[in-house]
């Protein structure tokens, strides 16, 4: 298997034609014609700086900007909306009297807009995932380093960090949701929606894939699985294909597991349909998932909750279900850090995670890293 290392994509050169083989075909007019090739037929004092954005777009939006590899639909969606938004807020909020073109973007417009999204209290999360847009950006652009580090914009570590692991519980319970009854509503409204409901609440799915979920296709016997026969804990699996095409298998080995999938099973049409509405595709069917939800309320502004609040709920109970503690989120008593480590391991392989420590983002962190921070706060 290739190490990490060799897929990485260089990006110092341009070839003529494709740049890869996961890159989309280009229009024939671009055909065994380079970047700047291309670029150069849109002069900055001619072309109109959002116009050279698209081409931008149309060229390197498929494509992950470290790694040799295409991204999500949803990550181009996202990074070519913030794009577009980015430059029309140049003039907007940051008081540019004109947008420039991108091959003119300086470090006095990454300013400015830092300095709006200070004033906007914007979480730490997304000023990263902006910054590291524009860092893409800049490598389209040939323009390595671009990006400066958060302090160089005044940003602080509060500002700038992300906590790793959670500092509040955001499950439904803790807010005093009645699962059950909301579920239940949910449920008669739209069957769909509330079986997609069901299955996160038993096995701490994502949207995307209790949405996607097929209840017949989906399941497998344990000898289909892969896994070891000491690993056996049940006779059936749930194969689910999360994130990055990782694929995991989650044992139907509880009442509340057998009877979400019954009930998915109930919902769909075909031996081989997915739990959204056959008529919809899949676009259609995440915009109807939160339109049925925040129909019943299930947001931040009602009830204090959202969709992936019940993913924690399922999530924090396996870990209560394996150590029978509540995990540091919810102020639960030292466990021995073997007993602890493995049970966060059991969590982040539930929620499709190949790194344990992304099991904090759910529990909390672990003993030994609340120890750590206290012994470095008590040193400052």
């Amino acid at each position: 298997m290739p190490n990490k290392s060799s897929r990485q994509r260089q990006q110092a050169s341009v070839s003529p034609g494709r740049l890869l083989v996961s890159e989309p075909t280009r229009r024939q007019e671009w055909a065994n014609k380079t970047v700047p090739e291309i670029l150069s037929g849109y002069q900055p004092s001619k072309a109109p700086p959002l116009k050279v954005l698209e081409v931008l777009l149309e060229l390197f939006n498929t494509l992950h900007t470290s790694l040799d590899k295409t991204v999500s639909h949803k990550t181009r969606y996202e990074r070519a909306q913030f794009l577009r938004r980015f430059f029309r807020d140049l003039k907007v909020k940051a008081g540019f009297n004109t947008i420039p073109d991108p091959r003119n973007l300086g470090q006095k417009h990454l300013h400015a807009m830092v300095q709006v999204w200070q004033r906007e209290h914007l979480a730490a999360a997304t000023i990263q995932t902006y910054l590291s847009f524009l860092r893409g950006l800049g490598m389209w652009m040939g323009k390595h380093g671009f990006v400066r580090g958060p302090a160089h914009y005044g940003l602080s570590v509060e500002e700038y960090q992300r906590h790793e692991y959670a500092q509040r519980d955001k499950s439904w319970s803790a807010q005093g949701v009645d699962i059950q009854a909301v579920i239940e509503q949910v449920c008669a409204y739209d069957r769909h929606v509330g079986a997609s409901l069901r299955l996160i609440q038993a096995m701490g799915l994502r949207r995307k894939e209790a949405v996607l979920f097929r209840p017949f296709e989906s399941i497998v016997p344990f000898e289909a699985t892969g896994l070891v026969y000491e690993d056996k804990v049940a006779d059936q699996y749930v194969k689910i294909k999360g994130k990055g095409g990782r694929v995991r298998f989650i044992p139907l080995d509880s009442s509340a597991r057998r009877a979400a999938v019954d009930f998915a099973q109930d919902v769909v049409s075909s031996l081989g349909a997915h739990i959204g509405n056959p008529t919809n595709d899949l676009k259609q069917n995440l915009r109807r998932f939160d339109y049925v939800l925040e129909k019943f309320g299930i947001t931040f502004r009602e009830l204090g909750v959202t969709a992936h609040g019940l993913r924690h709920e399922a999530l924090i109970q396996h870990f209560e279900a394996l150590t029978g503690q509540p995990p540091p989120v919810r102020d639960r008593v030292d466990l021995p850090p073997e007993v602890d480590q493995a049970a966060r391991q059991a969590v982040a392989a539930l929620a499709g995670h190949s790194r344990i420590r992304s099991a904090g983002a759910y529990l909390g962190a672990s003993p030994a890293r609340q120890a750590l921070a206290t012994l470095i706060n008590d040193k400052d």
